[in-house]
């Protein structure tokens, strides 16, 4: 297999899920995006795990073709929602298919840039972030002359949508950058990330946008939260910067609204906010994390095992050891391994790889059989 170049592999972060208080969501509807039709069913390949896999019992690929990541499990766990950059998108739009890959179906509307997406109870409706209340395009990429930095963009807000896609409505806007939102396990709250007080700060709202919360409060970027599958524990990646120096380099790629990612630690706190602690402390890019139904324990992807950090494997800590504590290695690809979901009973693991690719850049579904 060929390594990926550095800031292929990195680019692939920014897909993770990436000023008034309390502001009043807007409801009101924009044009209903007309919803895709129905894809051919794909048929799921089945692929064998590398020998040092250990934790996967089988593997099997569920799209082929395109940038294909943040899949994540409806809540009956028989559709997953992810963003595509599938038949020649100029960016990422949300698309669902069945949990072995059949009828992928794109259910945003073809324009602006989309992220993170979820699904609500009852699995009716679904939320995500967009931009096309602001433009039809993709907007443009940072400038990478500032070297390797994710753009938060303003135009980003949340929006909930009926499962066809129709129906659109606003649900979290500021003046800032609204993205990165999941969904809690009981489907009554909604943890995202915004700009909206300055710094990119993590929130907590009601699923419908009412009483909101700031549950973030230091310098550097908070994004990619999840809920612990009960619901009490959060986690997401933080940037800390340190020193004066690397805080006034922060400062400045903020304001422009930028974020340079290759340092991204993970912590854990209560779902009210309270007792934040990193559980990594490795100087790595660490990020997409998840938490295994244990409780005790978080999956993720990071570059630590490459010295020249440039290849991401999925990892799994747990939270208790302390943020010395090094993680396990599950996957072992010389390629891109992350956003990774467990199911609710441990069994399977859905992530998103570049391994098996038909082109460069592909970056594909699979799920797994999970052994302890």
């Amino acid at each position: 297999m060929r390594r990926r170049p550095l800031l292929t592999s990195l680019a692939l972060l920014s897909l993770a899920c990436h000023a008034e208080p309390n502001p009043q969501p807007s409801t009101t509807a924009l044009t209903d995006p007309a919803p895709a039709a129905v894809e051919p069913a794909n048929a799921a390949v089945d692929r064998e795990p590398l020998p040092e896999e250990r934790h996967f019992a089988t593997l099997r690929q569920l799209t082929f073709g395109g940038e294909n990541a943040e899949a994540y499990l409806s809540f009956a766990e028989d559709q997953l929602i992810f963003q595509s950059t599938r038949d020649g998108l100029g960016c990422d739009q949300i698309f669902t298919m069945g949990i072995d890959g059949s009828n992928p179906r794109m259910v945003s509307s073809g324009k602006g840039r989309t992220t993170c997406a979820y699904f609500l109870p009852g699995d009716d409706k679904l939320i995500y972030a967009s931009t096309h209340a602001a433009a039809d395009d993709c907007l443009a990429n940072p400038d990478r002359s500032k070297g390797y930095v994710w753009k938060l963009y303003d135009e980003f807000d949340i929006y909930v949508a009926n499962a066809d896609g129709s129906d659109v409505q606003v649900l979290s806007a500021s003046p800032g950058y609204d993205a990165e939102a999941t969904v809690s396990p009981k489907g009554d709250e909604i943890v995202f990330t915004s700009t909206r007080d300055g710094d990119p700060e993590i929130y907590l709202m009601k699923i419908d946008g009412s009483d909101l919360r700031r549950l973030t409060n230091a310098p550097g970027y908070d994004g990619g939260a999840f809920f612990s599958h009960d619901g009490t524990q959060i986690v997401w990646r933080a940037n800390r910067p340190e020193g004066a120096d690397e805080l006034a380099k922060y400062a400045e790629l903020r304001d422009e609204g930028l974020v340079r990612p290759t340092r991204l630690e993970l912590m854990v706190m209560n779902a009210d906010g309270s007792d934040q602690r990193a559980i990594t402390s490795n100087g790595a890019a660490n990020f997409g994390p998840f938490w295994h139904p244990d409780g005790r324990r978080v999956i993720f992807a990071s570059n630590v095992a490459d010295p020249n950090g440039r290849n991401f494997d999925l990892h799994i800590v747990p939270i208790d050891a302390g943020a010395d504590q090094a993680a396990e290695r599950v996957t072992f690809g010389e390629e891109f391994d992350g956003f990774p979901m467990f199911t609710a009973d441990g069994k399977q693991l859905i992530f998103a790889s570049n391994r098996h690719h038909d082109a460069d850049g592909d970056t594909n579904v699979f799920i797994a059989d999970w052994v302890d």
